[in-house]
C-alpha cells in the first residue's frame, strides 16, 4: 500500500527522543521515508563502553559518558555544516541529552569536569525546529527492550530504565529550546497503525511554537 504524503512543509530539522526501548529509531525512518527526509541515528552501537557500563555502570560511566558527548558532537557539527534545509532531517537523538545521562550516571568530581566541556561543544550545535519526546511506562520499555533481544543491553537493568525514564520525563517537563510535542507510546505501534502515523505527521506539519501534549488516536 503505498502511503499518502504530507501535505504541509514539515520542519526541516527534527529530532526524535525518548528512553531506551521507546521507538525512536523505528519512528525517526518512518517519518523519514512519509516525508521525504534523510536519516541521521546516534551510532550508540559503536561505544566501546557501553556493554561494560550496562554490567558494571560505577566503573565505566565517565569512559561511556565522553565518548557519546564527543560522538554526538562530531555527527552533529557535521549536520550544522551540511546543507541541512534542503530537505527534511530526522535524528533519533537531541544533542541536549547528553546531560541528562551525565546527571544520572556520574560523580561529583566527574560532573565538574564534564561541565567545563559540555558547553563548549553545545555552542555550536543546531538547534532542531522540531522535539519529538515519545513516552512509554517503564513496565512497556523493558517489553520493548527484551523483545528485540540486543546483545549489549543484555545486563541492562529494570531499575537503571526506571532512573533514565523518570530522568527523561523531569528533564522535557521544562524543556523550552524548540517546540516539543509530546507523544504518549504505551498503546500505540506506528509500523502497525497507518493511521496512527498519518494522524501524528498533520500534527508534525501543523506545530508552529510551544508544547504539545498528543495521545495517538490507537491509544484512545
Amino acid at each position: 500500500m503505498t502511503i499518502p504524503r504530507a501535505v504541509r512543509t514539515p520542519p526541516r530539522y527534527i529530532a526524535v527522543e525518548g528512553p531506551i526501548g521507546v521507538g525512536k529509531t523505528s519512528l525517526v525512518r518512518l517519518l523519514a521515508d512519509r516525508l521525504d527526509g534523510r536519516v541521521v541515528l546516534e551510532a550508540s552501537e559503536e561505544n566501546p563502553f557501553l556493554e561494560k557500563f550496562y554490567a558494571e555502570a560505577r566503573h565505566h560511566a565517565f569512559q561511556t559518558q565522553i565518548f557519546f558527548l564527543l560522538s554526538r558532537y562530531r555527527q552533529q557539527l557535521e549536520l550544522s555544516q551540511a546543507p541541512l534545509f534542503e530537505r527534511t532531517t530526522v535524528t533519533d537523538y537531541l544533542f541536549v541529552k547528553d546531560r541528562i545521562f551525565a546527571y544520572l550516571n556520574l560523580d561529583e568530581d566527574e560532573l565538574q569536569l564534564y561541565e567545563q566541556l559540555y558547553p563548549l561543544l553545545k555552542a555550536r550545535i543546531p538547534t532542531p525546529d522540531l522535539v519529538i519526546f515519545l513516552q512509554a511506562s517503564t513496565e512497556v520499555l523493558m517489553r520493548r527492550i527484551a523483545k528485540r533481544q540486543r546483545a549489549l543491553e543484555k545486563s541492562i537493568t529494570g531499575r537503571y530504565v526506571d532512573q533514565v525514564n523518570q530522568a527523561y520525563n523531569e528533564f522535557f517537563f521544562t524543556y523550552d529550546e524548540a517546540p516539543l510535542l509530546v507523544v504518549n507510546t504505551n498503546e500505540v505501534d506506528f509500523i502497525a497503525h497507518e493511521e496512527d502515523l498519518d494522524d501524528l505527521i498533520t500534527k508534525i506539519t501543523s506545530l508552529k511554537q510551544g508544547r504539545e501534549y498528543y495521545v495517538p488516536l490507537g491509544s484512545v
